[in-house]
């Protein structure tokens, strides 16, 4: 089954993610995609905690995954892939590995340099300069924090 969905939310693994979109999409599976994260084994047991029971943690660094996005389509059950920023997402982008693609915006809080845009959503320019990156290699954009609410399209945030 193809990755359900794919994040970017700052918080990683936590409630809105487990249980906003866990108990809609069931997953069997996260798979967070960060650099530093894939190497530290101690965070790594913290996300593990915040996975609900019989659900699997996994950790990549962003050019292994991009690497294993066709054989992760093919894994059974339902994975949610999640990404600290959009630098990262975008980098999992690269060479089309993500075209035709949705990418959600979870969860950027404000920070020096960014600006709020949703209330969940802060974006500077690294995060717009991410963004088009994501939109020209074919992968659509929606900001949404919860399944249920109102999208706003990513093409509107690229600035």
């Amino acid at each position: 089954m193809p990755i359900a969905l794919f994040r970017v939310d700052e918080r990683l693994i936590h409630g809105q993610v487990t249980v906003g979109w866990g108990v809609r999409l069931d997953p069997s599976r996260y798979l967070v995609v960060d650099d530093p994260l894939a190497t530290s084994d101690w965070e790594q047991d913290l996300y593990r905690l915040g996975t609900p029971s019989g659900v699997e943690a996994h950790f990549l660094p962003v050019d292994e995954a991009r690497a294993e996005l066709p054989d992760l389509d093919r894994m059974t059950g339902v994975t949610i892939l999640l990404t600290r920023d959009l630098p990262s997402m975008a980098r999992l982008a690269l060479d089309g590995a993500m075209e035709g693609r949705e990418v959600n915006l979870g969860g950027i809080h404000h920070a020096p340099g960014r600006t709020q845009v949703l209330p969940y959503l802060a974006l500077g320019d690294a995060e717009r300069s991410a963004i088009r990156m994501l939109l020209d290699a074919g992968v659509r954009v929606v900001a949404r924090d919860l399944p249920g609410t109102a999208g706003v399209d990513g093409t509107r945030l690229a600035g």
